[in-house]
């Protein structure tokens, strides 16, 4: 099937059908008058998100996207959920937050500030992040993301762009989770989905933490290489300075894996200065990286004393950061703590790193994150060359029970 023709076609005959011009939809749409023209002859290749957006502005029912995304999979948005299922959650989730159905929403703007309430629920959802799995996240975040598209195509130009950008965020951590779930083709799907979101919405920042969010997946791929150079263009003139810090985190972590100790000191020294002197987050968005972390550049400081080989400064570091982690992130707790005790365990000092692990390694399970996993699997070939150590013996259940359940 040419998707691109099939799609094309389709979103022509539905815009003919509603008595909308190309001019007007590309004027609804925020998209030129060519590039739609390009879509409706199969000229170009549409996103799912912006599928998802003319189904919203032609009120079609998801037409489109099925056209983009196949029925009967998810496509990789949201593993064993399906689209109906999804959007049901999302217009239940509104119902609970007394809003009604979406489509009644779009009546109640006027009423209800809808930007305020998706906030809100984007930061419990990041809250809920920390200590549940990407399961039981990754359907609410497609249903709220879908959710706040149609939300916006019935708002005036202000509101839309508001809610876009909102659903951008949705999206922006849709892809972690999916990360977290081990999908990496899901991943860069949503965050790519976010830049396009945040884009239409009048919000160009986020397309530079994508190459950030993408250097992760590379990051976490063993590619020190790719990582380095996706850092290196989010830190490009005009980038907000926490975005600009947070990509010379990133810098310095593929330069620790490539092995590169003095490029990588130079990277954390820069994200310290540039995370220091950035403007507080706005109180009313969500931060943009993690909120849970007192000193990043710290603690990625232990994070890349690892990776150079250098565990025992690693574990110190690791050791005075660690227990600055808020207690409710337990995702961050996990991640962090089992890079420290990994860095214990290789350097030898063996009882420390199981008592870390011992407490940290149910949490491993409760998450079942798919990049703690492979801390877990480190973890574990490190301690079996202490394997005649009775600690070690003891904890090789819970070791095995993190490392499969992190799996699903």
């Amino acid at each position: 099937m040419d998707i691109s023709a099939d799609f094309g076609s389709e979103l022509r005959r539905l815009r003919q059908e509603a008595g909308i011009s190309l001019p007007e939809f590309a004027q609804d749409m925020n998209y030129s008058k060519g590039y739609l023209s390009k879509l409706e002859r199969g000229l170009a290749r549409p996103s799912r998100a912006l599928a998802r957006r003319c189904d919203a502005e032609l009120r079609t029912g998801g037409r489109l996207e099925e056209l983009v995304e196949p029925q009967g999979g998810a496509g990789g948005r949201a593993r064993g959920v399906d689209r109906r299922t999804a959007l049901l959650t999302g217009a239940g989730s509104l119902v609970a937050a007394g809003l009604g159905a979406p489509t009644r929403a779009i009546h109640l703007v006027s009423a209800t500030d809808p930007v305020e309430l998706f906030r809100e629920q984007l930061r419990q959802m990041r809250r809920l992040g920390q200590c549940a799995t990407s399961a039981v996240l990754l359907p609410l975040l497609t249903a709220q993301t879908n959710t706040l598209t149609a939300l916006a195509s019935g708002s005036d130009a202000a509101t839309r762009g508001q809610l876009l950008v909102l659903a951008a965020r949705f999206a922006e951590y849709a892809g972690w989770m999916a990360q977290e779930a081990g999908d990496t083709s899901a991943a860069l799907s949503w965050t790519a989905d976010a830049v396009e979101l945040a884009r239409a919405g009048g919000d160009r920042d986020l397309s530079s933490y994508a190459l950030v969010r993408r250097a992760l997946v590379t990051m976490y791929d063993g590619d020190a290489a790719g990582t380095v150079a996706l850092a290196r263009q989010a830190q490009r003139a005009g980038v907000p300075q926490r975005i600009r810090g947070l990509a010379a985190q990133r810098e310095a972590q593929g330069h620790a894996l490539a092995g590169d100790e003095r490029a990588c000191l130079r990277g954390i020294d820069r994200a310290r200065e540039l995370l220091t002197s950035a403007e507080p987050p706005n109180g009313n968005e969500p931060v943009i990286g993690s909120a849970n972390l007192c000193d990043s550049a710290a603690m990625v400081t232990g994070w890349c004393l690892y990776d150079l080989g250098r565990c025992r400064n690693a574990a110190e570091v690791l050791d005075e950061q660690c227990p600055n982690i808020p207690t409710s992130a337990v995702r961050a707790r996990t991640r962090y703590g089992l890079r420290r005790a990994l860095a214990h365990a290789a350097g030898g000092n063996v009882e420390e790193s199981c008592a870390i692990a011992t407490d940290l390694l149910p949490l491993a399970v409760t998450v079942s994150s798919a990049t703690v996993r492979t801390d877990v699997v480190r973890l574990t070939r490190e301690l079996s060359r202490f394997r005649s150590h009775r600690v070690v013996r003891d904890l090789q259940p819970a070791l095995i029970r993190a490392s499969t359940s992190a799996q699903h």
